[in-house]
């Protein structure tokens, strides 16, 4: 008998404790909205961790020939195989648009640039068939 008095006080708690849980219970609602994020850089992955997206400040610094490249925002969007095919830049000097063909090809791609106050668009084929045009 006295077993069964401690379940059922038991089952009483437990009712009351659910209960009172339940009614705390509230939606799950944004906080707020933050003004701003800021950071280094921006990454978007896949479900398999595989960067899919980036958007980054590159510092201004040499190449290896030892041409000066500026400061860039660098706009990056990547096939699930690893080829960034889109990619839209800016700096102080130039920005442009460059987009290349599928994975598996080398030189097919579509650039448009401006470069101080001139621009270009140059147009190339995995055949080696190129144009160019510009103003």
């Amino acid at each position: 008998m006295k077993g069964q008095r401690i379940l059922v006080v038991l089952t009483v708690v437990n009712v009351v404790v659910l209960v009172v849980t339940l009614a705390a219970m509230r939606p799950a609602v944004a906080g707020g909205v933050t003004p701003v994020l800021r950071g280094r850089s921006l990454e978007i992955v896949d479900d398999q961790g595989r960067v899919r997206a980036s958007l980054s400040v590159l510092p201004a610094g040499t190449s290896a020939k030892g041409d000066r490249y500026p400061e860039t925002v660098l706009l990056r969007l990547i096939t699930e195989r690893g080829r960034p095919s889109v990619k839209i830049s800016s700096s102080e000097e130039a920005s442009g648009v460059s987009l290349a063909g599928p994975s598996g090809t080398n030189d097919t791609y579509v650039i448009l640039e401006a470069r101080g106050t001139s621009s270009s668009l140059k147009v190339r084929n995995e055949d080696g068939r190129e144009q160019i045009v510009k103003p």
